[in-house]
């Protein structure tokens, strides 16, 4: 799968292998305040998560990953626009190559440094695969991470682990991690029905984006761009710009939790 976020294998050229990726309901999405419609039902969410259940973290050269165990309901989602748990199965991240864009989400033309994404998968549907093929299959709460003053600390943790991570293929131990430590203190949200940002793009998302971003320092953030997307005996190529440009919203309807 020889995808990437270069001029030769990007998001413009993903449809060529992944016809997906040109279908009606595409993720990343940019939201206008003035189309979103307020929905009052929309109860909030909450979030159980087991700080055991955390196994490893992964360069594959694309995002940076942490990966959690899911073989059953220890880590949890729930609430919000969604009926049942659903299982935390791994989180990610996507940033650019300087502070002032690398969101894949775009809030009234505003770009953030970085987005997280904490994907979670529906049991009743047997196994993540399975979960992929239906349109309730997966749930992922999206964080906006914005360069401010007062970095995050919680953030620290996964830095930290960079350093063992620094090249494509290397993967670390990462144990003992609640991630609920990453949500920002509002729990207002959008939502709406989507697809994965990556190939094959699959439009089985229900996506919880979380309104009030987290702040990293501008040196966390460089601290991401230290990893390369290359092979340990390869030049090093700083992994950056892994994110895709906002899709067509083709007649979706965004909701929010607020007014």
């Amino acid at each position: 799968s020889g995808w990437g976020y270069d001029s030769d294998n990007g998001p413009e050229r993903w449809h060529e292998n992944y016809p997906l990726a040109k279908g009606d309901k595409q993720s990343p999405i940019e939201i206008n305040s003035k189309d979103v419609q307020h929905d009052s039902s929309l109860s909030s969410w909450h979030a159980s998560y087991d700080p055991g259940a955390a196994k490893t973290i992964l360069n594959n050269g694309r995002p940076c990953r942490v990966v959690f165990d899911d073989t059953f309901d220890r880590s949890v989602l729930r609430g919000g626009p969604l009926t049942g748990a659903y299982r935390l199965r791994q989180l990610h991240l996507h940033w650019g190559s300087s502070d002032d864009h690398g969101s894949e989400h775009v809030i009234d033309g505003v770009k953030h440094a970085a987005e997280l994404h904490m994907v979670h998968w529906n049991p009743k549907h047997g196994n993540f695969a399975g979960a992929l093929k239906q349109p309730d299959g997966v749930a992922v709460v999206g964080i906006f991470l914005k360069v401010g003053k007062t970095p995050k600390p919680e953030m620290k943790r996964i830095l930290e682990e960079i350093e063992n991570i620094k090249t494509k293929g290397k993967e670390a131990p990462f144990q003992h991690f609640d991630p609920s430590i990453l949500f920002p203190k509002s729990r207002d949200y959008w939502t709406y029905h989507g697809s994965f940002t990556t190939p094959p793009c699959e439009e089985c998302i229900t996506w919880i984006l979380l309104r009030e971003p987290i702040e990293v320092s501008s040196d966390q953030m460089a601290k991401l761009r230290s990893l390369s997307k290359n092979n340990e005996n390869e030049p090093m190529s700083p992994l950056v710009d892994n994110w895709r440009p906002p899709q067509p919203l083709k007649g979706r309807i965004v909701r929010a939790s607020f007014k």
